[in-house]
């Protein structure tokens, strides 16, 4: 299913005239690679195994191979002032602040990741950028998280198709994209140090698929992850790089390892890395007195680094134009795209009815990011965090929208709260790389909401966070919730005209909400309500393993997998989303009898039922009736998001093969399809199924 969507995307793409990867076959860039290389001598080897000046490529120019310029990270392009050599590249002097990751997977649009990648990707082409360090694939399992955020959700379907999107959008500018971080890096709690113990099963059908997505959509570069993955770090872990990255995915491009995640030197050269990233001081010392004890060879070295060089080749990294000030023109496209995201990714949580808001209505707007922007930490402590201009403050936004009806108060009493016809307020977290934070907000913070929801009625909660919150103490007592993510520089833009009723909110839930963190699979895994921040360790050790191993006891229950096999009620679903019109699903067809060879095909009517135009995503989930392995409850195996005019109908058709069925079978460690009962069911979340169709599997 997600090649097909990508095909589909691909092909309109290349009818644009916009579609355009790599330069040269594989075959053929190594083949130049080895040219190259040969022209090296043994130092410049030693050096073009690590990075220079913190984040590029090395280079000899004066032997056909230019420094290339690596840059952070997936929602546009970090400006990065502290480079050891300032003299490397000139910097952009600003760069769009899109909506995080996690807010373009809520739109549940291809189309639009593809559109976001290729507005970053035609900003780094301004800025002399080679390689965007992006988009990052790690699942979101555990709500506490730092760097959800920058991520595409809980679900590997999701993940994949928007991966497979924004690898296609970015490298048809002629940025080449990297997808991170490979693998097992769902934890920032000691990220350094911590051993992910993931299953077999697990790894297969959770944490590879958006790899395997985003490698079939061709992408240029991986970056493998800090943390060890059952018992060695990933960075130089030869059964990570070399038999799940590149024999079981096939990936041919270059491995970078993520910046200083690597500790002992022979095992970097020989594992199937490319390039330590940024290098440690003591690298190359090390090399050369491997080499002199017999350690490592010269073909070793030559052997690491020939993908770096054949990716280059491959991508025509080396022979472009570095700066393409013409593109500069496009910025204003770039924050239409923005807001667009924003508009599509912000989700209606709760609506008693209250919104849109009636025009004449007295607001008391008040909370947390009234007139701070609601993002990442600060610039230099995550690499994520991207400034923007011209940004919009949601008291800017609202008061263009709703006019001399605002009231913007930091600090209200409750008899302000009281008179108010309307009370907005604003709340959330300030995530960021390196760090767990709390589920539940602070409690004076959700001491304010309680004292808001209680003495008004009338309050609607404005959520900015990474991830999910406790929002148990006060979700019921709310007239409305809303979740805006990190919206970007003019994402409140999009969410006063959600509060007027100018947009339709379609936006739909990546994640699951829990109740309270103790329902998480994830909550035996580091101490609730802590934040903690990553060192490197000196020295890895069996004691340091013992302490910090993080079990991922789920295995395949991730996300609303473990909610709904373990029959505990989140407080909002995945794939969750209120609009201000109503939809319905009927008609359903399929045939009970799965093809043997070629797909299924599935129809159902989806029609909009209310009286404003809206969208809807359709969602199909497959479960297995009396499995004879453990299995989730069901799996989101295809969606489509259908923007429909009111009392219009329209006939939405999915097509299913049978690795829609399938299972990873550690026994055979491959791929099973077991004969029996299946069931389709479709929805408009995880929890909302609206109908649902048997089908028989020989």
């Amino acid at each position: 299913m997600i090649r097909k969507i990508m095909l589909s995307l691909a092909a309109c793409c290349a009818a644009a005239g916009l579609f355009a990867q790599q330069f040269v076959s594989w075959d053929e860039a190594y083949r130049q690679a080895d040219s190259l290389i040969a022209r090296l001598s043994l130092d410049e080897k030693i050096y073009f195994a690590r990075g220079y000046s913190s984040f590029f490529f090395y280079g000899v120019p004066e032997k056909g191979i230019p420094y290339l310029y690596l840059s952070d990270a997936t929602q546009g392009v970090h400006l990065r002032n502290n480079l050891p050599d300032s003299t490397m590249v000139r910097q952009l002097e600003r760069s769009t602040a899109f909506p995080c990751p996690i807010m373009l997977a809520s739109s549940f649009d291809p189309e639009l990741a593809f559109r976001y990648a290729e507005a970053v990707g035609e900003e780094c082409r301004a800025g002399g950028i080679e390689v965007l360090l992006g988009p990052g694939l790690n699942i979101a399992r555990n709500s506490q998280c730092g760097r959800n955020f920058e991520y595409f959700g809980e679900d590997p379907l999701l993940t994949s198709v928007m991966a497979a999107a924004y690898v296609r959008g970015m490298q048809s500018t002629g940025t080449a994209a990297c997808l991170k971080h490979f693998i097992g890096n769902e934890t920032e709690f000691y990220r350094r140090r911590s051993n992910s113990l993931i299953d077999e099963r697990a790894l297969h059908e959770i944490y590879m698929p958006p790899f395997r997505a985003g490698i079939e959509a061709g992408v240029a570069y991986v970056m493998t992850s800090y943390n060890q993955l059952n018992g060695e770090w990933a960075g130089q872990n030869s059964r990570v790089i070399g038999e799940l990255l590149r024999g079981e995915l096939g990936f041919r491009g270059c491995v970078m390892s993520d910046w200083s995640s690597v500790y002992d030197t022979e095992k970097v050269v020989k594992s199937g890395q490319n390039v330590e990233m940024p290098g440690r001081r003591e690298f190359v010392e090390e090399v050369r007195e491997l080499l002199r004890q017999g350690c490592i060879s010269e073909k070793d070295l030559e052997r690491m680094i020939r993908p770096n060089v054949a990716t280059a080749v491959a991508f025509g990294l080396y022979d472009r134009v570095k700066y393409r000030p013409d593109l500069l023109g496009r910025f204003p496209a770039h924050a239409e795209t923005a807001c667009e995201v924003a508009a599509k990714g912000t989700v209606l949580l709760r609506n008693n009815g209250i919104l849109p808001l009636a025009v004449g209505r007295r607001i008391l707007l008040t909370g947390r990011f009234i007139r701070e922007i609601p993002r990442t930490g600060g610039s230099t402590s995550s690499s994520a965090e991207v400034l923007g201009y011209d940004n919009v403050s949601l008291a800017d936004a609202v008061r263009a929208e709703f006019g001399d009806a605002v009231q913007v108060v930091e600090r209200p009493t409750r008899e302000q709260l009281a008179a108010a016809d309307v009370v907005l307020l604003s709340a959330g977290t300030i995530d960021v790389e390196s760090f767990e934070r709390p589920f539940a907000l602070p409690k004076e913070e959700e001491a304010f909401i309680r004292m808001c929801v209680e003495t008004n009625p009338n309050t609607i909660v404005l959520v900015n966070s990474g991830s999910g919150i406790r929002m148990s103490g006060w979700n019921d007592r709310a007239a409305a919730v809303i979740y805006g993510w990190y919206p970007g520089q003019n994402g409140m833009t999009a969410l006063a005209g959600i509060l007027s009723g100018r947009i339709n909110p379609s936006g739909k839930l990546p994640i699951t909400i829990e109740r309270e963190f103790a329902d998480s699979p994830a909550k035996g895994t580091m101490p609730a309500g802590a934040e903690f921040y990553n060192k490197a360790p000196r020295a890895y050790n069996e004691k340091l393993i013992r302490i910090y191993d993080i079990d991922y006891a789920e295995s395949v229950l991730v996300g609303y997998r473990w909610y709904e096999t373990k029959g505990i009620e989140p407080l909002y679903p995945f794939g969750f989303g209120l609009s201000y019109t109503t939809f319905s699903l009927s008609k359903p067809h399929a045939a009970k009898q799965f093809p043997v060879k070629g797909p299924l095909t599935v129809r159902v009517a989806l029609t909009n039922t209310g009286s404003r135009s809206g969208a809807e995503v359709v969602q199909l989930y497959v479960s297995q009736r009396n499995p004879t392995v453990v299995r989730p409850k069901k799996e989101l195996k295809a969606f489509r998001r259908v923007e429909l005019a009111p009392g219009k109908s329209r006939e939405v058709e999915f097509e299913l093969d049978r690795s829609a069925l399938a299972y990873w079978d550690d026994r055979t460690h491959g791929w099973r399809v077991d004969p029996g009962e299946y069931v389709l069911s479709l929805g408009t979340s995880s929890a909302d199924i609206a109908v649902e169709l048997p089908v028989s599997v020989e």
